[in-house]
């Protein structure tokens, strides 16, 4: 995640999906920011749904408002605007920037699941998604990826798992089932889920003990965000 894209169109549905997921702080939820430093790329487009009030509020009116008083308002383009906020009930934050450096990477890691021990659920939400072969740990760009023992550490550790990842060069619909399939293989989840939007999908993993509330909580997406976020449930 970087400060620079708060507030855009995937903050908008990614928010809200953390919102319904949480069911609305029911169960509890630890961020896991996974910072990286600005670019100063602008990718201004992503914030003109801002300006259609009657097209994008309807969806999560309350989300919506805060959203715009940040962005358009404020000028504030920083995730302490939602940590210091009600828009996700019951949640905890991990906050510290992630460097390339491998050594401070597992300490970030390491850190970051004491913080987050009695979580039910741990989001990630690193820049692009999963790791990938041309970016091994403790390369430069390697802050970017969210390694697949990582995830699998939380997933030990009792946490139901939550990841953004951006779509690559490869046929959407195969490329989530490849994705699904490897967090089973993985996990072996009590129930694993895909949320497709236009830009980007999320992987929920779910331990057995939350396997009843996302079901009800995934139920609930279509009837709140309609075609914006589309759900699977993979076998596992």
């Amino acid at each position: 995640m970087k400060n620079q894209y708060f507030g855009d169109i995937n903050d908008y549905r990614k928010y809200g999906l953390l919102r319904v997921l949480s069911g609305d702080g029911k169960i509890s939820s630890g961020v896991c920011w996974m910072l990286t430093p600005s670019d100063g790329r602008t990718d201004g487009q992503f914030l003109r749904y801002l300006d259609q009030r009657d097209r994008w509020r309807g969806y999560d009116s309350d989300l919506f408002e805060h959203l715009y008083r940040c962005v358009r308002v404020d000028n504030q383009r920083d995730v302490r605007w939602v940590e210091d906020s009600d828009v996700l009930p019951n949640a905890r934050f991990f906050s510290r920037m992630l460097s390339d450096d491998a050594r401070a990477r597992r300490d970030y890691f390491s850190g970051m699941l004491e913080s987050f021990r009695d979580i039910d659920l741990i989001f990630f939400d690193p820049d692009n998604g999963f790791e990938v072969p041309s970016k091994p740990m403790g390369r430069r760009g390697s802050s970017k990826y969210l390694y697949w023992g990582e995830m699998y550490n939380a997933y030990r550790s009792g946490h139901s798992v939550l990841i953004y990842q951006h779509f690559v060069r490869e046929n959407r619909e195969s490329f989530i089932q490849r994705i699904a399939a490897r967090i089973c293989a993985e996990t072996n989840a009590a129930a694993i889920y895909s949320f497709r939007t236009s830009n980007v999908v999320f992987f929920l993993a779910s331990q057995a003990q939350h396997a009843d509330h996302f079901t009800r909580q995934s139920e609930r997406i279509p009837g709140i965000w309609g075609q914006q976020i589309l759900v699977s449930q993979h076998p596992c």
